[in-house]
């Protein structure tokens, strides 16, 4: 009789496996979604800086305090300020004008903290 080889694994070492898979996940994946979610802030940020740039710009070369735009899905401005941005980070949602000394909002859906304030030279409001 030929002897039946024993290779493979047994059930006990691929259930070892598989919870050492489970705890490395279970680590990793609130570490990605707060890095993810810092990402997206500081995304914001710096959306709010360059629109309230365009926006001064605006009213200072047309003499006016208000600059009115709208940012669609896709993250591209239309409006006044149009010709000074091109386009914000895909998903943000913003006010539709900034007012001289005046305070504006920004938002974004995988930003959980919520609307972020800004001064209308795009510094955030603490």
């Amino acid at each position: 009789m030929k002897a039946q080889s024993k290779k493979g694994f047994t059930l006990v070492e691929i259930m070892i496996v598989v919870v050492i898979i489970g705890l490395l996940a279970a680590m990793a994946i609130p570490a990605f979604q707060k890095v993810r979610e810092n990402s997206v802030g500081k995304a914001l940020v710096n959306d709010a800086r360059q629109l309230a740039s365009a926006a001064q710009q605006y009213m200072m070369e047309n003499s006016t305090t208000q600059a009115t735009f709208t940012v669609g899905t896709d993250g591209i401005v239309t409006g006044q300020i149009a010709d000074y941005v091109k386009q914000v980070g895909k998903g943000t949602t913003a006010p539709g004008s900034i007012d001289m000394d005046e305070t504006f909002t920004l938002d974004h859906p995988q930003y959980t903290p919520g609307p972020i304030t800004f001064t209308s030279e795009g510094q955030e409001v603490q």
